[in-house]
């Protein structure tokens, strides 16, 4: 068994108007020193699977077809055997 560990965020390209409100709204609270915000999404799947490989391999493609928008969103995806 293992765990993935997934983040998703849109593509630098890609206008985020949520991270931009959230910078605003830290402006307004006295945060100048934080120069901008991306918001995402984060995901943690129990998997079962033989190997990490064969895990990595299930989420990926779970990511590829449900987790993210493959043409706006890129993510990253640790995995780790599950405590």
């Amino acid at each position: 068994m293992y765990t993935a560990f997934i983040t998703v965020t849109l593509r630098p390209a890609i206008l985020d108007p949520q991270g931009k409100a959230t910078h605003h709204a830290l402006q307004n609270l006295g945060f100048d020193q934080i120069k901008s915000v991306r918001i995402g999404k984060y995901m943690e799947l129990q998997v079962s699977a033989d190997t990490k490989e064969d895990a990595e391999v299930a989420v990926r493609s779970a990511c590829d077809k449900l987790l993210a928008n493959v043409v706006m969103e890129d993510y990253t995806v640790r995995i780790e055997p599950a405590e």
